[in-house]
């Protein structure tokens, strides 16, 4: 049977506030200029506002002026606040393209409302998605070059080889054994789908087709919502359930030890799904017991399961078997 493993959670690093500033930033200042921009420009702009355009740049879908100033305002508030409490030193840049993409096509699509007697006639050129890339990208290398003005994180290497106190399994020399767990997180399930249907609203009513970007965003989501953990000889294997990707697989040799912990998802991962952090990475569906395994290379992985301890005691034996042969 399993011995009590020790608790081993490490210190968490708070996020400096300095970090958190770089990050809300430029979505403060794109908030405060779009607004600017509809109000310095508003004789010049027909009401409602032609704020969805189809693939051949025609408009086919409009706003009220006032309502479009809220909702862009509103979506790039919504962005800073997300970014503002996920955010870490290396995805900086991450922030500042996203808030740059955003301000420049809603910028863009009221300079293309411009001097427009009837909205139905305006056109937005597919070229304004360069101009929103190229801006994005300026912005992007500004905040990588912001991020060196917050210190980098500490860490502690692990020590290499399994805790001798760690779980074990009592398992004979001839003995096969296997374990197997599903999980689920009903948070990711829900950010799926309601990205599913924002997106499909955001198509109809915003200003560029986002249903193509909640795709992208919402089906890995969905994919991982619920997962499959998976301990034998040949390691440790994390698959969706419902597709046969993405699958993560930790091959037994890559192994030197495996405990169990307590996770945060937000304050030590930054949110859910598979996450990628510094010296480590994991399958995060909450926060709380996590399998937690120590690879050749001193990075550690995470999947967030019930029955972690059996699932490291099988692992920290098999891992022990394998070094005797």
């Amino acid at each position: 049977m399993p011995t009590t493993p020790r608790p081993t959670t490490p210190p968490h690093r708070r996020v400096p506030l300095r970090l958190r500033a770089l990050a809300a930033l430029p979505f403060a200042l794109a908030a405060t200029a779009y607004p600017l921009l509809i109000a310095a420009w508003s004789d010049r702009l027909p009401d409602p506002l032609a704020t969805h355009f189809s693939y051949g740049g025609e408009a086919d879908g409009f706003t009220g002026r006032a309502a479009f100033a809220a909702v862009g305002t509103g979506l790039l508030l919504t962005l800073g606040a997300g970014w503002t409490v996920l955010v870490r030193r290396n995805a900086l840049w991450g922030a500042w393209l996203t808030a740059g993409l955003a301000g420049t096509l809603l910028c863009l699509v009221v300079h293309d409302n411009l001097d427009a007697a009837d909205p139905a006639d305006v056109t937005s050129p597919l070229s304004g998605l360069a101009v929103a890339a190229a801006a994005g990208a300026v912005l992007a290398l500004a905040g990588h070059a912001l991020s060196r003005l917050v210190p980098p994180e500490e860490h502690e290497a692990s020590g290499p080889g399994a805790d001798p106190d760690a779980p074990r399994l009592d398992l004979g020399a001839r003995e096969v054994a296997g374990w197997s767990r599903a999980t689920a997180s009903a948070p990711l399930t829900a950010l799926g789908l309601l990205l599913l249907a924002g997106g499909a609203v955001a198509a109809l009513l915003g200003p560029w087709p986002l249903l193509p970007v909640a795709l992208v965003v919402a089906v890995p989501g969905l994919a991982l919502a619920r997962v499959r953990v998976n301990v034998d000889r040949h390691g440790l294997t994390v698959r969706s359930t419902l597709t046969p990707r993405p699958r993560v697989h930790v091959p037994l040799a890559d192994i030197t030890a495996a405990d169990v912990r307590d996770v945060d998802a937000l304050r030590e991962f930054g949110g859910w799904g598979y996450r990628v952090r510094a010296h480590r990475s994991g399958v995060v569906l909450r926060s709380g017991e996590a399998l937690v395994v120590r690879r050749g290379n001193g990075r550690e992985f995470a999947v967030t399961v019930p029955d972690a301890r059996t699932a490291a005691a099988l692992l920290n034996t098999l891992v022990e078997r394998r070094g005797r042969l």
